[in-house]
């Protein structure tokens, strides 16, 4: 076995590989560029070295400098995690020459399958079943308009050494596979060094299901289950499940049996992953084989109780599979939540900044549930521009899908995250969706139920109400607080009423509150009444209450007259007021937003890469005005509708912050 291990790679992956090689008694080397010199991963790894800028074309991929670390630092062999070199042919090769072992495939392997052109064609050589496309290379964007026309709309335009939604386009029309293929093409020279790009048919209202591989280099070759991850936004997997909701056992046998299949006809030895799209009768089509690691790994841990990175590990130094098919036994459900560094409410765009709160819920593993959260970031630490905007997954378990979810409805609401845009609230609305909840879901779940994008949550009554009971019996408690202050300074003790009127997302609700030692009774006017207990002081950001024996996990910030509360995807200010106050309230005029229809406002921290109008130019809606790239995507920016360019105020290489004006309009 290895002393002595070196990740190429950084934030939670390389955080996640440090976990299990510190449990196998094995030294870690880190590697950093200038943007990650004080990240989680150099400070968890034994040793760290400093391989470059920030950019990752000039420190994370640059072959020679993880090389030189390499030999600094004595390792003798290199986990590579996933994105950055762990699909890179000529990096294993290097290894190779080194004698260094790759904690991965072999090199033939990887060029074999990690290229999704070659890997389809092995694919359809070895009776795979495959989606329609052409797999040649394509020269420039009239060919790829023409292959789409003769494909038939609508097409996947893809990065040959894609990954991670990185330079992957849906295209229903000419124009779009004009614009796809160019902007497919940047992302993937950006992101890998590869610019090659093919075009496949796209099939509609598909499922994402995906077959966990594990193999050695003596001919055994086992699958542990398949992974749903049909939750999907802009290609990038958003929640991931194991086992799937939609599977049975013959059709998961069949797509496990062909996917190691697959896996040995190209000597394959590590762990992988065969992805598959199957449609609503159950039939499979083969993907792409991902020659590595995956994002949504931990799920398949959770079921099976088989620490992957240590399999590959031992793989990587020569061992046997100490696993039989028949020893991999699926247990319970679980859930995986990919937390993001960007803003739902600005349609997902990236979100750069210092987190100033960062605490996740407490990891936990007992009989009846898990709580499991793999991150690499930790408050006051930067979320670079650089890098992808993943900061953590969050994952549960439960002995059932219904008990995994709200396993992870609970966990999300006790994630307190500040200081960026993130996205719990958009998983939090998932965890609570009745389609999802059900199963029935496809990659089309995103784009058909948030269609205009994700406008927050508005809570049903009745849990707007348990809010309101929640929200009454904290405010009651930091009146009292305010009340014996006030009366220490003014020789007199204000009193606190027991009638109030709580106000919240448009609803109001009358209240009396009776309090004793061990809780709150809230009398609605309607007739409802709920028992409220809590051990919630004022000042705290995280409130877990129980209504009437059932917990509810609120965030809670400042606000005039109430709080700023947060749970289940609502993002709320609840007013707290005394009766005459609730009348004054309501005679108060409502706020009007400032009137920005005639600018075209930055909507992320980013890079201006292309302006595509002049000033004085008239534009239609939906035209392409600009192209801005932020976290290695890239983002066209179009009119909302006609009018006339009267001013452009920035330029290719200019780097805005959010809402800064591009450019005005008549």
């Amino acid at each position: 076995m290895f002393d002595k291990i070196l990740i190429a790679n950084r934030g939670e992956i390389a955080c996640r590989v440090i976990k299990t090689a510190r449990k196998m008694g094995i030294k870690t080397v880190a590697v950093y560029s200038d943007a990650d010199r004080h990240a989680l991963h150099v400070q968890m790894a034994d040793e760290a070295i400093h391989i470059g800028p920030p950019p990752a074309n000039q420190s994370y991929i640059v072959i020679d400098k993880v090389m030189a670390a390499i030999r600094e630092s004595g390792a003798q062999a290199v986990h590579p995690g996933y994105g950055f070199l762990s699909e890179n042919k000529l990096f294993a090769e290097a290894l190779e020459k080194a004698e260094v072992a790759f904690i991965g495939p072999p090199a033939t392997a990887i060029e074999a399958m990690g290229d999704k052109i070659t890997s389809k064609k092995l694919a359809q050589e070895a009776g795979v079943s495959t989606v329609p496309g052409y797999m040649g290379l394509i020269e420039d964007a009239d060919e790829a308009v023409k292959i789409s026309g003769e494909i038939g709309y609508p097409v996947m335009i893809k990065a040959s050494a894609g990954g991670g939604g990185k330079g992957m386009r849906i295209a229903w029309n000419d124009e779009e596979a004009r614009e796809g293929f160019q902007s497919s093409k940047n992302e993937a020279a950006n992101s890998f060094g590869d610019d090659r790009i093919f075009i496949e048919k796209f099939v509609t209202q598909p499922r994402h299901i995906e077959i966990q591989v594990l193999a050695d280099s003596h001919g055994n070759c086992i699958y542990l289950g398949e992974r749903e991850c049909s939750i999907q936004r802009r290609n990038q997997k958003v929640i991931e499940e194991a086992p799937s909701p939609f599977l049975d056992e013959a059709t998961r046998k069949a797509m496990g049996e062909q996917a190691c299949a697959l896996a040995r006809a190209v000597g394959y030895a590590s762990a992988g992953t065969v992805e598959f799209i199957v449609d609503g009768q159950k039939n499979f089509y083969f993907l792409e084989m991902n020659t590595r690691l995956q994002v949504e790994h931990p799920v398949t841990e959770l079921i099976t109780g088989i620490d992957l990175v240590e399999q590959m590990i031992r793989v990587a130094a020569g061992e046997k599979l100490s696993i039989t098919q028949d020893d991999v036994k699926l247990n319970g459900w679980a859930m995986e939540s990919r937390l993001y560094a960007e803003d739902p409410y600005r349609n997902f765009l990236p979100s750069i900044g210092r987190l100033t709160r960062y605490r996740p819920p407490a990891e936990s593993a007992h009989e009846a549930a898990v709580v499991r959260n793999d991150t690499g970031v930790y408050e006051g630490g930067e979320i670079s521009m650089y890098y992808d905007p993943m900061i953590a997954k969050l994952c549960t378990w439960a002995p059932t899908r219904a008990g995994a979810i709200e396993e992870m409805r609970t966990a999300l609401d006790a994630f307190e995250v500040e200081g960026i845009g993130h996205n719990l609230p958009f998983l939090s609305a998932v965890m609570d969706h009745p389609r999802f909840c059900s199963g029935e879901i496809t990659t089309a779940f995103i784009a058909e139920e948030y269609p205009e994008g994700f406008e927050g949550v508005t809570l049903p009554r009745d849990e707007l109400r348990r809010v309101a009971a929640a929200a009454a019996a904290m405010f009651r408690v930091a009146e009292i607080r305010r009340a014996r202050i006030s009366g220490t300074m003014d020789n007199h003790e204000r009193t606190v009423g027991t009638d109030w009127v709580v106000v919240a997302q448009g609803e109001r609700f009358e209240l009396t509150i009776d309090a004793d030692r061990q809780g709150s009774t809230i009398r609605f006017a309607e007739g409802d009444t709920h028992r409220v207990t809590s051990d919630w002081t004022p000042g705290q950001s995280l409130a877990r209450i129980e209504i009437d024996g059932d917990p509810l996990v609120l965030k809670v910030g400042k606000s005039p007259n109430g709080f700023r509360i947060r749970t289940r995807g609502a993002d709320m200010r609840v007013a707290v007021y005394t009766p005459r106050q609730a009348e004054l309230a309501a005679l108060m005029p409502e706020k009007l937003p400032p009137d920005t229809s005639k600018l075209l406002l930055c909507p992320m921290p980013g890079l201006i890469v292309k302006i595509d109008v002049e000033e004085g130019q008239e534009v239609q809606e939906g035209q392409a005005l600009c192209t801005v790239e932020a976290m290695k995507m890239e983002n066209i920016l179009r009119a909302e509708r006609k009018g006339i360019v009267t001013k452009i105020n920035a330029g290719p290489g200019d780097s805005l912050a959010v809402d800064d004006v591009i450019m005005e309009f008549e």
